[in-house]
């Protein structure tokens, strides 16, 4: 392989992380990936010196940095509203992600025995999350679905929403059926395994 056709790899390389990051739903990810394509572009450019190209992708590297600084110094503003199991807006929810909620959570159906609480992460009026499961009145909290929109999965809404049940009464919570794709997201919100089960102390 000469250099030419290497030099021209690399041009198109960065011309794909482009376009993969335009089909991202996190804006996080979508400005980190269009940066690192941005700046192979850059260098591919100076290579062949088009001095103009590598000026703007350095330029988009310098937008996308400026925010992403943003969203990380801006914490988004959620807010938690308790649901009843059988509300009109719970229900839609459930039936609007419904294809996303089958693919992350395979066994869970809404007719499970045991359902008594709801609870739904909202930003900006925006439906971000939802929590169901069995409140059992003593402290103690059952997980039977804990769902983020795609657009919200930084685990920002799960953090919200666990400090918010302290407040509620509920000491602890656990996911005794948690799907082997949900463990690394358990793990990074403070859950611990314990007899084949993920708990959290609030």
């Amino acid at each position: 392989m000469n250099t030419h056709m290497l030099v021209e790899l690399v041009g198109y390389f960065a011309s794909l992380l482009v376009l993969i990051s335009f089909l991202m739903t996190s804006v996080i990810r979508l400005r980190i990936v269009d940066s690192i394509g941005a700046l192979i572009f850059a260098i591919y450019a100076v290579i062949i010196r088009s001095y103009p190209t590598a000026l703007m992708n350095l330029a988009l590297v310098g937008i996308n940095m400026y925010y992403l600084y943003k969203l990380i110094k801006s914490p988004r503003q959620y807010a938690v509203i308790t649901e009843e199991p059988g509300s009109a807006s719970l229900a839609y929810f459930l039936n609007y992600y419904g294809a996303d909620i089958k693919k992350c959570f395979p066994d869970f159906a809404f007719e499970k025995a045991g359902i008594n609480a709801a609870y739904m992460v909202v930003h900006d009026t925006v439906p971000a999350g939802i929590l169901l499961g069995q409140d059992h009145k003593d402290g103690n909290f059952e997980i039977f679905l804990d769902y983020a929109t795609p657009q919200y999965r930084d685990c920002s809404v799960g953090e919200y929403l666990y400090a918010e049940l302290s407040g509620k009464g509920i000491a602890r919570i656990s996911f005794p059926d948690a799907p082997v794709g949900h463990e690394e997201y358990l793990k990074k919100t403070g859950f611990v395994k314990e007899d084949g089960v993920y708990g959290k102390r609030l």
